[in-house]
């Protein structure tokens, strides 16, 4: 119960102000009206009701295996961060643009391939697998 309170104000808390804010205006629209991107607009906002809750909770399950890996690895951050990159990252609110096909939705979340540590120790091979440093 506790946890279905915090969730809904953190909806209407968060991501309702997060909404109402665009970075870039729209595209112009070729269809000449607002009633589609109204209609989109809608269907973004109750998609995001139903996706939200599901990656809220994935991500903090992942928070929590993440951090169970990292104590029953001995300290194994590369193991949690794994866990945590692919739990915690990606995409929370659907927007219209995820609707349309112009950004992908993902569930889960993709690491980072510009870390400095792995490109120095990484040969520039594509087909050659990643190799962690030794410590």
């Amino acid at each position: 119960m506790t946890l279905t309170m915090v969730l809904a104000f953190w909806v209407v808390a968060v991501v309702a102000p997060a909404w109402s804010q665009e970075a870039t205006p729209p595209p112009p629209s070729s269809e000449g009206g607002n009633a589609s991107s109204a209609g989109i607009g809608v269907l973004s906002g109750l998609s995001t009701l139903l996706y939200l809750p599901v990656k809220t909770a994935f991500a903090i399950g992942g928070g929590v295996v993440g951090g169970l890996a990292y104590v029953f690895s001995g300290g194994n951050e590369h193991a949690a961060k794994s866990i945590w990159t692919t739990s915690m990252y990606g995409t929370y609110v659907i927007t219209p643009e995820h609707l349309r096909g112009d950004k992908p939705i993902r569930f889960l979340g993709v690491a980072d391939t510009g870390d400095a540590s792995t490109q120095a120790t990484t040969p520039a091979m594509d087909s050659a697998p990643a190799v962690e440093p030794v410590r």
